[in-house]
């Protein structure tokens, strides 16, 4: 088995203003369209590509949620990078960049515009 992670959903209340969020942290566009009875908006992947990757997800049954599952999203090289932009694009920093341990890189969370908390990742 190669991993157990192969999709994430995140809840927004506004898929916009969320979108904007995402996309102006990360730089990069996302694709939205409705679902059954949810609207979402898919972080990029490439066909192939065994890595897990998700969606923001606007509907009746998604909350944001402070305190629920947290994921990490990676950011390449350096973290502080993405993490700059949080602030700006309307999300709070809520723990800065940390190392775990020198194995598995460093890590920060932040607050997004919607009210979940989400880390980053990155090896250095």
């Amino acid at each position: 088995m190669n991993g157990m992670n192969v999709w994430f959903e995140i809840p927004v209340i506004d898929l916009d203003r969320a979108r904007k969020f995402y996309e102006t942290i990360f730089e990069f566009e996302m694709f939205a369209t409705e679902v059954a009875d949810s609207s979402m908006a898919f972080f990029p992947s490439e066909e192939g590509d065994e890595g897990a990757s998700g969606a923001l997800i606007m509907g009746n049954d998604n909350k944001p949620s402070l305190n629920g599952i947290r994921i990490h999203l990676s950011c390449g090289e350096d973290l502080s990078v993405v993490l700059a932009r949080v602030e700006p694009a309307g999300g709070k920093i809520v723990h800065p960049k940390t190392m775990i341990t020198p194995e598995y890189g460093f890590e920060a969370l932040f607050l997004d515009t919607e009210g979940n908390k989400i880390g980053l990742w990155s090896k250095k």
